[in-house]
């Protein structure tokens, strides 16, 4: 079988990512997987292409659909592992990344799909090939044997979801649908005005998807109670894989207590500063803390829209001493600050799973977090962790000052949160589980 994936993850232009080298594992388990990735033509990815066995992106090499712009030292290619292959959209306008899709997907299923054309249709050569899309009305294409063929999955049920419906009722190939956000959450909708969209949207497509994946069993919970009449048994569950045993094998190299030596207790916060991830609550409770903890340290790791705001929010509050902002930093890194802080915070408004938290408590570091993603799931509130409501300011400073306060309840935490990372699937394991969640 061949998978067809729709996304926007561009991590996968990043040689020896985490998403990068996950789809290589990925590629163990199909015949050939294509990814097709959403990216503006000015984000400045350049596509260096080699040819390769698969034809289809022998032909894509000789066309111009990648951005040449770019420094060649850092060049990505097409083809990231024997047989994975990305592509980017290159769209100029957000309207227009449908057709793009549409016409990279097309060639895709040509040249993988067994198909049978009308008598009318000339015989083809690989130069006409190119022209396939423009001549397109002129031609009706048949695919037989597409559930052996090939399948497609997108990566959220919004703008991913209805390319890959559009191409389902276009050439009748089973449509999978992933989901890494809780987008039935009321704090999703209430965000903003094009979430409302997607959230009509979502609802829509997911009734049309052969399969569903979830990474929760929060977002399969929020599935069948707001959506009655979807078919449960179309839903899987399985949750972002996290490498926990390379967390485990990574020495530390910075210790976040000798960086900030002014600090007795730190929290720390590994998170994109983006308006769902609320880390507003997190300073607005630093304000209060910091009161009876004058020497109680927030690292806050990550950078996005929020930033500046959030910056604005410490100076109002007069925590210069008390915050500090990193950017995001290499993944030796994050795992030593995991390692060397004494708790970790996460104040999301809604989360699909929460994979940082996975990480934190892979580490041993005790977490507070509201109750989003795979709280309750995976984090028990009073025995490997703390879980509080979503937007209660007092509940974090709380829960914060008792675990300063009690270094017994932070080691059983600490214990606790070890014992269950142990208990989730390795590998090997993972793999199995992602290859059955296409078995629809």
């Amino acid at each position: 079988m061949k998978l067809l994936v729709i996304g926007s993850d561009r991590n996968l232009f990043k040689k020896n990512s985490d998403t990068w080298n996950r789809y290589l594992d990925y590629g163990k388990l199909f015949e050939e997987i294509h990814v097709i990735v959403f990216n503006k033509r000015d984000t400045n990815i350049r596509m260096h292409v080699h040819p390769v066995k698969c034809c289809f992106t022998t032909i894509l090499s000789k066309t111009k659909l990648f951005n040449r712009a770019g420094d060649t030292n850092n060049t990505n290619e097409t083809q990231i592992g024997s047989n994975v292959f990305v592509y980017p959209t290159n769209h100029i306008f957000k309207i227009f990344y449908l057709w793009n899709v549409y016409r990279i997907a097309k060639r895709i299923i040509k040249i993988n799909c067994h198909c049978e054309e009308s008598a009318t249709r000339q015989s083809q050569n690989s130069n006409r090939l190119l022209h396939f899309v423009r001549n397109d009305r002129k031609r009706k294409l048949k695919i037989k044997n597409y559930r052996d063929e090939l399948v497609v999955s997108s990566q959220d049920p919004f703008e991913s979801g209805l390319a890959g419906w559009m191409l389902k009722k276009i050439y009748k190939i089973p449509l999978q649908i992933q989901i890494h956000t809780d987008f039935l959450s009321p704090y999703f909708w209430k965000e903003s005005f094009i979430n409302k969209l997607r959230v009509i949207l979502a609802k829509f497509l997911i009734f049309h998807a052969d399969g569903i994946r979830v990474v929760s069993e929060r977002i399969k919970k929020s599935l069948v109670v707001g959506c009655r009449s979807l078919v449960v048994d179309r839903i899987v569950v399985l949750p972002i894989f996290v490498d926990t045993q390379s967390i485990k094998n990574t020495p530390i190299n910075v210790n976040l207590h000798s960086k900030y030596p002014q600090y007795d207790s730190i929290i720390l916060m590994a998170s994109r500063l983006t308006k769902e991830k609320n880390i507003g609550l997190a300073i607005e409770a630093m304000a209060e803390l910091a009161k009876k903890y004058p020497k109680l340290g927030l690292v806050i790791v990550g950078s996005g829209s929020e930033l500046e705001s959030c910056k604005l929010s410490v100076v109002g509050y007069g925590l210069e001493n008390n915050v500090k902002f990193e950017p995001a930093v290499d993944h030796d890194t994050l795992f030593s600050y995991y390692k060397t802080a004494d708790l970790f915070l996460l104040t999301s408004n809604y989360e699909g799973y929460g994979r940082s938290v996975i990480e934190a408590m892979t580490a041993g570091l005790p977490v507070v977090m509201t109750d989003v993603g795979l709280a309750r799931e995976i984090v028990i509130n009073g025995e490997n962790g703390v879980v509080v409501p979503v937007g209660d300011t007092k509940a974090i400073v709380d829960s914060i000052g008792s675990l300063i306060d009690d270094r017994g309840k932070r080691d059983r935490f600490s214990n606790n949160a070890r014992k269950t990372i142990e208990s989730l699937s390795n590998r090997s394991d993972y793999l199995e589980s992602y290859k059955k969640s296409f078995d629809f």
